[in-house]
């Protein structure tokens, strides 16, 4: 006990000395990025979005070699898929009308993106990763991805989108003195 009150004064010295010093004598870092954009491409887009499936999917991905330990990630992947429908490919012979009926026929629904929402996604855990944690959650990433996209086709986004087409569509060409109007898809 005597050592302990012998050697507390030189232990709050040497941290008060390191608290100054690292204070009065820190070194700044300052981060400079450069960036140099292009715009490699502009193009006109038609696609009118009709609905947007806001997906959720905890994901356990695992990797597993002969020499190595089974290295796993488990991941919450936050993703968004949007129907539309492409109003570009609609024709003058799409429309027909007759004295107060407008009948518009329209193109296909189909799925305009499936994208994963890296911004709200996590990392939850990681197991025996160690120098290929980087490629394994990539490698999670792209699994998720793909298994999202085909449970969004599976959906019914097509049929909702064809529903939200006529909820939207309908009361414009009504506001245009048409009093019947029908929508079609081919």
């Amino acid at each position: 006990m005597k050592i302990f009150f012998r050697l507390l004064p030189w232990l709050i010295l040497i941290v008060a000395g390191y608290l100054f010093i690292s204070k009065k004598f820190s070194i700044n870092t300052t981060v400079e990025s450069k960036h140099q954009l292009l715009v490699e491409k502009i193009e006109a887009i038609g696609k009118l979005e009709l609905v947007r499936y806001q997906i959720s999917d905890v994901l356990e991905h695992k990797n597993k070699t002969d020499f190595l330990p089974e290295a796993s990630v488990l991941l919450i992947v936050k993703a968004e898929a949007v129907g539309c429908i492409d109003l570009t490919k609609i024709t003058k012979d799409d429309i027909s009308i007759d004295a107060d009926t407008a009948v518009v026929n329209l193109p296909q629904p189909e799925i305009c993106y499936v994208k994963i929402d890296h911004k709200n996604s996590r990392v939850y855990d990681t197991k025996m990763a160690f120098f290929r944690e980087a490629s394994l959650v990539d490698e999670a990433y792209k699994a998720a991805e793909r298994q999202i996209t085909a449970e969004v086709k599976k959906s019914n986004i097509l049929a909702q989108t064809k529903t939200n087409a006529t909820t939207v569509l309908k009361p414009i060409i009504e506001g245009l003195g048409y009093k019947n109007v029908k929508f079609t898809f081919e």
